[in-house]
């Protein structure tokens, strides 16, 4: 007699397989996620004048400013600085995320990392 539905040759034994693969992985890319929020990337503009650091969390950890780039005159010059520098980092925390995490999507789009 013929069984009915399911998957022939043991297919609960590799479900079970599989899950604990997926709960695995949930879990090293859970400490990923840990590693990188402790990790800190720097970016500099306007050749060293203004220099920012931020974490992997995305907060800003610390801010360096030139006195020699602080002109009372050009105040809008340190804005763009200020701009450039902490834009260039937080491409940095995004190219180092995504760096981290593509081991686990194997460079699949779209899953928020």
């Amino acid at each position: 007699m013929a069984k009915r539905g399911g998957f022939p040759g043991g297919m609960p034994g590799n479900m079970n397989n599989l899950m604990k693969q997926a709960q695995k992985m949930q879990k090293q890319m859970e400490q990923a996620q840990k590693d990188l929020e402790t990790k800190e990337v720097e970016a500099s503009a306007g050749g060293g004048a203004v220099t920012v650091k931020m974490n992997g969390k995305r907060e800003l950890t610390g801010i360096t400013i030139d006195p020699e780039a602080v002109d009372p005159d050009d105040v809008e010059m340190l804005e763009d600085l200020i701009m450039a520098a902490v834009n260039e980092v937080s491409k940095k925390v995004d190219e180092m995320t995504a760096s981290s995490m593509s081991r686990f999507t194997g460079g699949m789009g779209g899953l928020g990392f």
